[in-house]
């Protein structure tokens, strides 16, 4: 492999460090500095790379995604690029045509927003004939059809799971949709997708991923979860054929049905992952509550107008136990939470942990102003998924009513957190929201909707949401770089350092030099991995 010197633009070091050159050399970062430096360091005969004034950055890594279920939804009924009930039905009945012998109709990516309320009906999908099953954007929902209740047994006797809810009419008849640990009633019928299906899902979100200059990742769930299947199998045959080029670290599930016993199983898990180079299995992944838009995210004062205060799906009294004993057989701890008293119990439980092994909260949508500061002092890195950070439909109109003004105030505090030293990793939640970190930046500078988003035309898109809460653009870049590398144990990359691994990013334009609201434009012309090029545009 030749020398590969970029010049011609800048390259990020660190908040208002930059170089004018970096120099690639066997997979590696061989020097940074100015053009003539480095340029004295290539060898004859080295590959250029002209920056044409754009930016070289770290490769991204997102700490919290799921990109075999995200590659496995592209195949299937994909409502994610649509908006509103009609165009959800065109895009279930071309489906339906396109495929007259799949018994079923499944896919997902409908948002809450697009009905009143939030909730869609079984009815709207009885036009087909076939069970239908679509889970929702946010993947803590499923809608279904009066075929897929029969089908499932559900009827107005069947009661709610102990993690989960199912809608129902005035008269308690299911209306369709499914809440949380309810999604598996009806998921677990739909076909299975088989070993070829997963591997090639895999491949594909890979390569959709490096064309958003994302190197490595942390996949937020590995194992059967809302009708999924286990994930880790696909892994490490990807991993140990060498077709996973990515750096890449599972999350196994937690079974919140289960308690202690379950950890002898996880240990086996990770032991199945050691020794491969592009895969590992460190990490569990508990998730406490749901979300705040169907009344399921774990709060402290009831929901306004609704009542309730939603879900610890693992009972606070044993989580701390729980936690104590993944810390001390080395695992990683990786919460979802949502609501403030989620983020309340998880933070509970590190008492006592070792910061060592780099534990982490994602989403922290709410947190009450009294726990900021015990990130830091726990050593728990906060997990933050900017691209929600915004006024949009759902949060105008589905979270903000429910939470109440003081409430509203507490959403995504990240100059707080930073303000009391918090460490930040960062990531996306695909398919639940765009893969693509530029996007998250912008929204983590500006709180407002990216000018390219489906949302761009809502009337609050571009009204910042709690300004005062924004990060600087180096911030933002350093927690999708540095910081969710740091927290996948990958300590020679999310730099540009001599010795670290060459995962390189080559933007279009350099965004510390264009109009802070402009920061969405910017785009992904090169990817390397390794030094090895995995995406030009």
């Amino acid at each position: 492999m030749s020398d590969i010197l970029f010049r011609g633009g800048r390259a990020f070091l660190a908040a208002d460090v930059f170089a004018e050159a970096v120099l690639v050399r066997d997979g590696r970062i061989a020097a940074v500095g100015t053009e003539t430096d480095v340029l004295r360091r290539a060898t004859p005969g080295h590959e250029t790379v002209d920056l044409d004034g754009g930016l070289l950055t770290p490769g991204f890594t997102d700490a919290h995604i799921h990109p075999v279920q995200a590659g496995l939804e592209r195949t299937k009924c994909d409502l994610a690029e649509v908006y509103g009930l009609p165009e959800y039905l065109e895009r279930v009945a071309a489906y339906a045509r396109a495929n007259p012998d799949h018994e079923w109709i499944d896919g997902g990516g409908w948002d809450m927003a697009a009905f009143p309320g939030g909730l869609p009906h079984r009815s709207q999908l009885d036009f087909v004939e076939r069970p239908a099953y679509l889970i929702q954007r946010d993947h803590h929902a499923a809608w279904v059809n009066t075929r897929a209740l029969e089908l499932a047994g559900i009827t107005r006797d069947t009661p709610d799971p102990a993690d989960g809810r199912i809608e129902r009419d005035a008269d308690g008849t299911p209306s369709g949709v499914l809440h949380e640990g309810a999604m598996d009633l009806v998921g677990l019928l739909t076909p299975r997708p088989t070993a070829d299906d997963q591997a090639a899902a895999l491949l594909s979100a890979q390569s959709y991923l490096f064309s958003r200059g994302i190197t490595g990742w942390q996949d937020a769930i590995v194992g059967s979860y809302a009708g999924s299947d286990d994930q880790l199998p696909t892994y490490v045959a990807a991993a140990a054929s060498g077709a996973l080029k990515a750096r890449v670290v599972g999350a196994l599930w937690w079974d919140r049905t289960r308690g202690a016993e379950q950890i002898e199983e996880l240990i086996a898990r990770r032991e199945s992952a050691r020794g491969l180079e592009r895969f590992s299995a460190g990490s569990v992944k508990i998730m406490q509550d749901g979300i705040a838009e169907n009344f399921t995210a774990a709060v402290i004062e009831p929901y306004c107008r609704c009542g309730g205060t939603g879900l610890s799906y693992v009972d606070p009294a044993l989580l701390k136990d729980y936690v104590a004993e993944l810390d001390r057989h080395g695992f990683q701890v990786h919460f979802h939470a949502i609501g403030e008293r989620a983020v309340r119990e998880a933070l509970d439980s590190f008492t006592g942990t070792d910061p060592a092994n780099r534990h982490h909260i994602a989403h922290l949508q709410i947190i009450e102003p009294s726990d900021v500061p015990r990130f830091a002092a726990l050593g728990v890195t906060a997990n933050l998924q900017p691209l929600w950070a915004t006024h949009h439909a759902q949060m105008d109109e589905l979270t903000i009513p429910f939470l109440g003004d003081e409430r509203s105030a507490w959403q995504y505090p990240f100059a707080d957190l930073l303000a009391h030293g918090t460490r930040f990793c960062a990531g996306s939640d695909w398919p639940v929201s765009n893969a693509d970190p530029i996007q998250g930046m912008h929204v983590a500078v500006n709180r407002t909707e990216p000018g390219g988003s489906v949302h761009a035309g809502y009337p609050t898109a571009q009204t910042p949401f709690l300004p005062g809460q924004s990060l600087d653009l180096a911030t933002a870049l350093t927690a999708y770089t540095a910081g969710s590398a740091w927290i996948n144990h990958d300590d020679d990359a999310g730099t540009i350092t001599p010795g670290n691994r060459a995962d390189l990013v080559v933007l279009d334009r350099d965004p510390f030099a264009e109009p802070q609201g402009e920061i969405w434009r910017t785009e992904v012309a090169m990817t390397f991995v390794g030094g090895e090029l995995v995406h030009r545009r």
